[in-house]
């Protein structure tokens, strides 16, 4: 069994149903998993060295993370660098294939300004919650999904993850945690 520590942050709660599902699939092949929410204070009180792998999730929102997990990942980096570790990240910029690489720009340099390096990296289709918005929100987003995403009805909410996307991903980093600190899963009967 591996002890897994996941960390993540949520603008509008896509990120904690990715980083539940994510949660769940490690669950699903034996392993432990502890479920951190990053606050303002970028989870400083986390005790990193006492788990074998870490995943860290974070959201996009106007082109940026949120701060707390760049904290989080400054403050811990060095711990990161000594266990396997992986990065999942939500965002609209993932649910269009002409996205792809903007969501993957985003992704880049919040690694070039931590200089963390994880070993597994996700990009997943974020949700529009035009009922959840205030009225200035709703109506940025209404015009930003116009333009970009013109086919989207601005009218209902709107989920985007590919959430087999996600269940591989998760897999994926279990099987890499798994062969590198050679942990056998246990066999599904």
């Amino acid at each position: 069994m591996v002890s897994f520590l996941l960390v993540y942050a949520t603008g509008e709660g896509q990120t904690t149903k990715v980083a539940t599902r994510i949660a769940d699939a490690l669950a699903e092949r034996g392993h432990e998993t502890t479920t951190v929410e990053l606050g303002g204070g970028g989870g400083a009180d986390v005790d990193v060295e006492a788990h074998d792998a870490v995943l860290v999730g974070a959201s996009i929102h106007m082109g940026k993370h949120q701060k707390a997990v760049r904290r989080f990942v400054e403050s811990h980096r060095e711990a990161l660098a000594g266990r396997p570790t992986a990065f999942f990240q939500v965002s609209l910029s993932s649910a269009t294939d002409e996205g792809a690489a903007e969501a993957a720009e985003y992704a880049e340099e919040l690694f070039e300004r931590t200089d963390w390096h994880p070993d597994r990296i996700g990009l997943f289709g974020g949700a529009l919650r035009f009922s959840e918005y205030g009225l200035l929100t709703r109506f940025m987003m209404k015009r930003i999904v116009k333009e970009n995403m013109p086919d989207v009805d601005t009218g209902t909410d709107t989920e985007f993850t590919d959430w087999a996307d996600v269940d591989a991903f998760a897999n994926d980093v279990a099987a890499f945690v798994e062969g590198r600190l050679g942990v056998v899963p246990p066999r599904a009967d």
